[in-house]
């Protein structure tokens, strides 16, 4: 299905209007598919919905097979009888409807969470019970882990108990009898995220809306995933990392990017047959149409940092597994929609493992004009492209399309204009004549951030790696997707074939 023209929107879950503060699976996440739908759009590109830690990324999730419980429609559990819609009303979730406030989130709604599985009678649930049956290989490690954290105050694994932060068979059984209620009030929360997904999904597929989900290709040291299998990591016998995650310097960055997730041990991964691995993009395809994997270049070459380095100045390159991994994932799963994200630092070897799979690979528009990156700024140029590919102007990670131009050195604006035969030195509606050049370029597929849609500035930016604070904020109002912006989609769509008639 990815090799026939479409073309779709890139918004967070989090993103989506709501009551309730934040994103959730609400009406308005309804609303938005019939918008979608009513714009020409056949694809919904979200980030990873993974329960999120300390700096609100979902890229650093406690669980890599977790849904985040923010996402919980509040409404429905009201509909359901075990909230009554003055208790969601009195909690204070924040005031400005266009931005997530993260802070009053996390201390108002797993209060109400409480409270609701405290009234389900859940266990008594047939659904329920088939649930933590068919999802025990994942859900009562991360259930227990989360009681368990949440017991020692919230900190990492690595501070807890010795007995508990090395799973010794007499710890575990007694924090799971101790915690009993705690832990199944976590296997409610996935159990509820996964119903009202699941419901939201099949509401997609049948407006003709595919969902493309989104993995990092690593997990957290803080996760259910590295405390429950350490040996799938390199870590050392008490169980911190030898080496970590990250890139090296470049034309972006003087010191690199240190992102400090565990390595993994992909010599103890190919004894195994790659299962964890399996069972993982198994199980994203229960939850997805189509799977970006992020950062797909490590799975051809890995850059290893040693622990305890403030940079990535010292790191260095390492094999990975290669196409071992994905012949394997072919074999066990069958021929899977896999977008490859190989954007940054690309060598031969990794274009030709990308060549090799298969998938379809990334082309940013917003790359093809920067100097700094001399090496491969044309590849993202229209008129270089493949068809096999997505094209996008920009990322979470990007700058708007807005303001990323308006930043740009005057002899780059040229650059863009002189591609786009646009001689106008105030021209604010710019950012469309370059979503209509992602369009009718020959990539099979294009995805658009809702912010460029709206021409928004950097205000409106999702993410700006290696900062804190400020990302994962941004949210879509509800008069935003108006029916004016729809019908211009669609025009865009029909123009240049990626939606039919």
């Amino acid at each position: 299905m990815m090799n026939k023209r479409q073309c779709g929107v890139l918004l967070s879950i989090s993103s989506l209007p709501s009551k309730y503060g934040i994103g959730c699976f609400s009406k308005e996440a309804y609303d938005f598919v019939d918008s979608l739908s009513s714009a020409g759009q056949s694809c919904w590109q979200i980030l990873p919905l993974g329960p999120t830690s300390y700096g609100d990324s979902p890229y650093q999730s406690f669980s890599t097979f977790a849904g985040n419980p923010y996402f919980i429609s509040l409404e429905d559990l009201v509909s359901e009888g075990v909230l009554t819609k003055k208790e969601c009303d009195s909690v204070d979730f924040g005031c400005d409807e266009s931005h997530v406030d993260y802070e009053k989130i996390y201390k108002g709604r797993f209060g109400l969470l409480r409270k609701a599985y405290e009234r389900s009678n859940i266990s008594e649930n047939p659904d329920f019970v088939r649930f933590q049956q068919e999802e025990g290989y994942w859900l009562k490690d991360y259930a227990l882990f989360m009681a368990v954290k949440e017991r020692f105050g919230g900190v990492a694994w690595g501070e807890w108990a010795e007995d508990i932060r090395n799973r010794w068979q007499n710890a575990l059984d007694y924090y799971r009898r101790e915690l009993y209620f705690d832990i199944e009030f976590q296997e409610y929360m996935q159990f509820k995220f996964r119903q009202q997904w699941d419901s939201l999904k099949a509401y997609a597929n049948s407006k003709g809306i595919r969902i493309i989900g989104d993995i990092p290709i690593y997990v957290a040291m803080d996760s259910a995933d590295t405390w429950a299998s350490p040996w799938l990591f390199k870590l050392d016998e008490a169980n911190q990392p030898t080496l970590v995650a990250g890139c090296p310097p470049d034309g972006f960055s003087a010191t690199g990017q240190l992102w400090g997730n565990p390595i993994y041990n992909w010599e103890v991964h190919r004894q195994s047959g790659f299962e964890w691995w399996v069972k993982r993009i198994a199980h994203c395809f229960k939850l997805y149409d189509v799977l970006r994997i992020d950062h797909f270049r490590g799975f051809d070459e890995y850059y290893a940092i040693p622990f305890g380095d403030t940079t990535a100045e010292n790191g260095w390159w390492e094999k990975g597994p290669g196409m071992d991994l994905f012949h394997t994932i072919s074999w066990r799963l069958g021929q899977r929609d896999i977008i490859a994200e190989d954007l940054g630092y690309v060598t031969d070897s990794v274009r030709q493992l990308v060549a090799e799979s298969g998938y379809p690979n990334m082309r940013v528009l917003e790359f093809a004009f920067d100097e700094r990156d001399t090496g491969t700024a044309s590849d993202y140029l229209p008129h270089n492209y493949p068809t096999n590919c997505v094209v996008y102007t920009g990322t979470h990670d990007n700058e708007t399309l807005v303001g990323w131009f308006e930043a740009l050195p005057e002899h780059e604006k040229k650059m863009v204009r002189d591609y786009l035969n646009n001689h106008y030195d105030k021209d604010p509606d710019l950012y469309k004549d370059i979503i209509c050049m992602a369009m009718r370029s020959v990539a099979d597929t294009c995805i658009i951030p809702m912010q460029d849609y709206l021409g928004l500035d950097n205000t409106a930016r999702m993410n700006q790696p290696s900062t804190l604070g400020k990302n994962w904020k941004w949210r879509l109002t509800k008069k935003q997707f108006s029916k004016n912006l729809q019908k211009d989609m669609k025009a865009i769509a029909l123009r240049y074939g990626r939606v039919e008639k």
